[in-house]
């Protein structure tokens, strides 16, 4: 049997590339710039943040290494093939796709529409589906790959009043687990990363109050660093985690054990 691990650490830090959906900001934006500081070359895939993007673009190139940015639509097949033929022209086919592109829904489910309940599921699983079916054959064929899926601590336990969301999360969790079995005789771990409250944009919808009343639910007293997550992502990406597959790691500082 080929010896798997070896062969996942042919590459130097340097001549790997990492694709970041959704890195215009939060916690993609930590992760883009968390890979950055170690040379690796890095795509950072945006929807229509343009400006934010080449913001955390511009903080990536400060460490040497190969950055550019792409946009497009994550529920378009199309636009996700586009993506992928640009990269593979600039000869950044990613050895690492973090699929953390995502989006929110806070309200009861009574009151969740047809229509908000589709956006939901195309941004956070189809996209998702179809940016790991884009990208996984050049993983396949070089027999190393990592793919990491940013979770959430709803899709482990649920939310109330974020049904939607715990469900799109859940879902990911799911695919997670079952392709990381197909995968692994290729060298492709595939892992998920369900932090619990993050200190981001996403928790804008909270007052003050609202926030502090959360605190107070976490053992740690306080919401997660994005940079605490990229963390445990690059950790996740690195050659020596090889044996890690599968898992849904949630850094929520013992808010849900």
């Amino acid at each position: 049997m080929d010896n798997v691990g070896e062969a996942c650490s042919v590459k130097a830090i340097g001549e790997m590339t990492v694709l970041v959906t959704g890195a215009s900001r939060g916690i993609g934006a930590a992760i883009a710039e968390r890979f950055a500081s170690v040379g690796m070359n890095v795509v950072i895939h945006y929807g229509n943040s343009h400006e934010a993007a080449n913001d955390v673009a511009r903080r990536c190139m400060k460490f040497g290494g190969k950055v550019i940015t792409v946009s497009a639509d994550l529920k378009d097949r199309e636009q996700i093939y586009r993506m992928r033929d640009k990269l593979e022209s600039h000869g950044m086919n990613p050895d690492i796709l973090i699929n953390n592109a995502g989006i929110s829904h806070y309200g009861l489910l009574s009151e969740v529409t047809e229509e908000q309940w589709d956006e939901v599921m195309s941004v956070n699983l189809k996209g998702l589906f179809l940016c790991t079916q884009a990208f996984m054959p050049y993983m396949i064929a070089q027999r190393c790959g990592r793919i990491i899926n940013i979770s959430s601590v709803w899709g482990i336990s649920g939310a109330s009043c974020e049904v939607l969301y715990s469900a799109s999360k859940g879902g990911i969790n799911a695919f997670t687990k079952a392709l990381a079995k197909e995968l692994a005789p290729s060298g492709v771990t595939v892992n998920a990363v369900a932090p619990g409250a993050v200190d981001t944009a996403m928790l804008d919808h909270l007052e003050d109050d609202e926030i502090r009343m959360l605190e107070d639910e976490i053992p740690a007293g306080r919401l997660a660093r994005p940079d605490e997550i990229s963390s445990l992502v690059y950790f996740l990406a690195l050659p020596e985690s090889g044996y890690i597959n599968g898992q849904v790691i949630s850094p929520n500082g013992g808010w849900v054990t």
